[in-house]
């Protein structure tokens, strides 16, 4: 506000009447000393004086040349040589009056300026307040908490029994519990469910010939454990290792370290249908979307444009056992970015990879330990502020051996490290939408801690600075909107 007052004082010269005195107005006027409302000063202010602001000479004429004088309405005024008085031969009185009458349309603008100013500041300090601090040392102890890998022991027995060729890891360890806690969840993503007395492992490594495939099962995964560690600077990274291939394939010319201009998450919630947000979403330079859900009948609500496929590796498992590994419900021309969710399904990397004509791309291991981590601390710090237990307490309400982070949410926070802009769709949920837009299911995973990640969304768009480990990765984190 005090920006539009500069602007509109220091607009073009002109001479102001003060009942019988004639001042100059402008940037030549430093400043005047005067009684509106009673007898107006006799002398004049001299802008030019160096003894005060306020030093009175009778020998300057505030209008420099005649022609502003006419302009500005102040003609004929003439410099009393003995009193110093500037006489005119208008109604000055009534031109001083309209000259300091401000524009009603500026009186409203400041008015709605404030109102709005005010209610911003109301609205910021009463999220401040609801919001629980949690005390420095409480918060250390939720830090190192959430850098506990509960499952590592399982996880390295799983992978070792892989590389050895054993192949037990899809029976037992975390890698079949998973697999078994995912069974329900394949079905709301339309894809075929394996049987229960069906191998763990691909369906198309049955006999020796399909065991070629092995080396180049090993290679990756052996490499993938092996980069396995907390490193927060990946993020800085996820260009060279996701768009630059993606990059390179399309034959797009190399940048390097360039990131797309503006991209758009589309998750599944069915609070997509509750909107228009179609021709918003195809607008973004890149469109993200998540396990293979369908666009193909929804396209007037959640858009027909895709540029990258992201899933969990549950659902390449399922593409596995189609022929030819198909995969692509967005054309086989859209790249696939996949998370690890268990080491068998590098078998099914093996097998899918040397089939599809667009890259197939694993997340870097120390990018899924990141996200990991964030969405573990949000979750005890979530149960701390709600229940009032102790931390410790946070694994009677989570297995924390099968907890683990969304797709939606590592998408998002793969936006962050490959986009200036990040638009986000379909995140969020409603009593009166399904789960998912394109399924009838209603419930949630339990395996996956939603209100902590919302309680994440909301500091990725207020204060993204706060976010632990991720401050620790050496980004800036780019402007990032939710549309409910």
């Amino acid at each position: 506000m005090v920006w539009i007052l500069m602007m509109w004082s220091s607009r073009a010269p002109q001479c102001i009447p003060i009942k019988d005195r004639v001042f100059f107005w402008g940037d030549q006027l430093t400043a005047f000393e005067t009684h509106i409302h009673g007898d107006a000063d006799t002398s004049l202010v001299d802008s030019s004086a160096e003894a005060s602001p306020f030093h009175l000479q009778s020998r300057h004429l505030w209008c420099p040349d005649s022609e502003e004088c006419a302009a500005s309405g102040c003609k004929d005024a003439i410099l009393g040589q003995n009193e110093g008085l500037l006489l005119g031969s208008i109604d000055l009185a009534a031109r001083m009056k309209r000259s300091l009458r401000l524009p009603f349309s500026f009186l409203i603008l400041v008015a709605v300026f404030s109102v709005l100013s005010f209610r911003a500041a109301v609205q910021d300090s009463r999220r401040r307040e609801r919001r629980p601090v949690v005390a420095p040392q409480a918060n250390a102890t939720l830090l190192r908490l959430a850098a506990v890998e509960a499952g590592e022991a399982e996880l390295r027995k799983d992978v070792d029994d892989l590389l050895d060729g054993t192949f037990s890891s899809g029976r037992r360890g975390v890698a079949g519990w998973r697999l078994r806690t995912h069974s329900g969840w394949r079905q709301e993503n339309h894809l075929e469910v394996l049987r229960r007395n069906e191998p763990r492992f691909p369906h198309r490594l049955r006999g020796p010939k399909d065991y070629r495939a092995l080396p180049d099962f090993r290679r990756p995964l052996r490499d993938w454990f092996r980069r396995r560690r907390f490193h927060p600077g990946v993020m800085s990274e996820l260009v060279e290792l996701i768009k630059r291939p993606i990059d390179r394939h399309n034959g797009r010319p190399d940048t390097k370290t360039e990131r797309y201009g503006s991209c758009a998450v589309v998750g599944n919630s069915g609070i997509l249908l509750n909107n228009d947000h179609a021709g918003l979403i195809d607008g973004h330079d890149m469109v993200i979307r998540l396990n293979n859900a369908r666009v193909s009948g929804y396209n007037h609500r959640v858009g027909s444009k895709t540029g990258l496929s992201f899933v969990n590796s549950n659902i390449l498992h399922l593409c596995a056992r189609r022929p030819g590994c198909f995969c692509h419900p967005y054309g086989e021309s859209v790249p696939i970015v996949m998370y690890i969710c268990q080491p068998v399904h590098f078998l099914d990397y093996a097998v899918c990879n040397s089939s599809h004509k667009t890259p197939l791309l694993i997340t870097d291991v120390r990018f899924d330990m990141l996200c990991a981590r964030i969405v573990k601390y949000y979750s005890l710090k979530r149960f701390v502020e709600t229940t009032g237990k102790p931390p410790g307490e946070w694994t009677k309400v989570h297995e924390e051996k099968m907890f683990h982070y969304s797709s939606g949410m590592q998408a998002v926070m793969l936006a962050l490290g490959i986009c200036d802009q990040v638009s986000v769709f379909g995140f969020g949920k409603s009593a009166e939408a399904k789960h998912h837009y394109h399924t009838n299911q209603k419930a949630e995973l339990d395996l996956h801690d939603y209100e902590a990640e919302y309680a994440l969304y909301r500091d990725l768009v207020e204060q993204p600075q706060v976010i632990p480990f991720l401050k620790d990765s050496g980004i800036k984190v780019p402007p990032v909107v939710f549309y409910h």
